[in-house]
């Protein structure tokens, strides 16, 4: 049977057979630790590690010293604010500014921190999905500690005007931390308005069990390590390195950088077109989220009176796609994304994500336009 279009980039990516190249070597005939220093095969593997540290940098516009490798976005995003926490408490910088857009993984740091004693104050996104920096202004204090808005949404696709957030938390004595997860690769970042950034491999065509905190060397004494050991990563984050997974990231993030202007253009062309191909068909299309600050490669919506998860289940032999973020995707409630954007619970069920990719294809998004018209008319619209 031919595999089913993947259109579910927002998810995960496939490892670009050029960043599997370069790993391959790692798992066999360059083994060492990184961190032995007393031979080759350490100095090599040590070697490796410093450029891919480098490469990862090159992509958000970071010093290569302010990369640390952890095992993914989730670990980051629970380092960088729970690694921050004591020293914003003994400071008596207690509140957070929050997007109600966030991950699971850093709501879930924001109620356990809450459960701690921090005040977390919610953004009003809109209709839009959009922070406005000037309601973020209103909010800075002189409790604030920390801000914290995703610099690219998971489910909705839309972009935050993340360096004004940066310089007005910085002008307020707040760091600010972006988790840039989605965004990596996609639009061009720069770590000059960001105090800590969290980023994840396998969402840039890199490998899974990867991602970084790139963090600013002003704001590193102020950090507690998680998880405790040989003191590695500077000390915050104990723990081998795994080399074929650090070259891999690297190679991921330098052929992000080189290709991602172009790769933008032609993934916009291409949503456009699916979009287009559904709206001539005249199915009932709401899009969620704004029109244009989004993601070129990314589409969510409902049709009217029908059920998401009716669509995907007519179309899963030919498309492969979600209903919102794969760490949550086996609970059937709303997404707080869709909810924080002003959706009830019947428009929030009903909603389809669509995420393309590098791999995407005219003739895939022509057959994924058909099948997702056939679908929805067989279901009543």
């Amino acid at each position: 049977m031919t595999a089913p279009v993947y259109f579910d980039h927002h998810a995960t990516t496939p490892v670009d057979p050029r960043v599997l190249a370069q790993m391959l070597p790692w798992f066999t005939r360059q083994f060492g630790n990184p961190h032995s220093v007393d031979h080759a095969y350490g100095w090599a593997a040590e070697e490796a590690v410093e450029a891919a540290r480098a490469q990862v940098a090159a992509l958000i516009e970071a010093d290569p010293r302010e990369i640390i490798f952890t095992s993914g976005a989730t670990e980051a995003n629970n380092l960088a604010l729970r690694g921050l926490a004591p020293a914003l408490a003994v400071a008596g910088r207690t509140e957070i500014i929050a997007s109600p857009l966030e991950h699971p993984c850093v709501m879930a740091c924001l109620e356990a921190l809450a459960a701690d004693g921090f005040t977390v104050r919610f953004l009003d996104v809109g209709a839009a999905g959009v922070v406005d920096p000037a309601q973020v202004a209103r909010l800075l204090g002189p409790t604030t500690g920390l801000v914290t808005v995703m610099a690219a949404n998971h489910e909705i696709g839309t972009v935050q005007p993340i360096d004004e957030i940066g310089r007005l938390s910085r002008a307020a004595g707040a760091l600010f931390h972006v988790d840039a997860a989605q965004a990596a690769g996609k639009i061009p970042l720069a770590m000059a308005e960001i105090d800590l950034m969290t980023l994840s491999a396998h969402k840039v065509y890199g490998p899974k069990g990867i991602g970084a905190l790139a963090l600013r060397r002003a704001v590193r004494p102020l950090m507690r390590p998680l998880i405790l050991g040989g003191g590695q990563e500077q000390g915050l984050r104990s723990g081998t390195v795994p080399v074929p997974l650090a070259v891999g990231f690297g190679a991921a993030a330098a052929l992000a950088q080189a290709e991602q202007g172009a790769e933008a253009v032609r993934l916009a062309r291409l949503r456009d077109r699916l979009l287009d191909r559904l709206r001539t068909a005249g199915l009932p299309l709401h899009l969620h989220g704004d029109p244009a600050r989004r993601l070129a490669g990314n589409l969510n919506f409902r049709i009217a009176r029908l059920d998401a998860e009716a669509i995907i289940q007519l179309v899963r032999d030919q498309v492969a796609l979600s209903v919102g973020a794969a760490c949550a995707s086996a609970q059937r409630t709303p997404s707080p994304v869709l909810r924080a954007i002003g959706l009830g619970e019947a428009d929030a069920l009903a909603a389809l994500r669509i995420g393309l990719g590098r791999g995407t294809t005219e003739a895939e998004i022509e057959l994924a336009a058909t099948a997702l018209i056939k679908a929805c008319r067989d279901l009543g619209a």
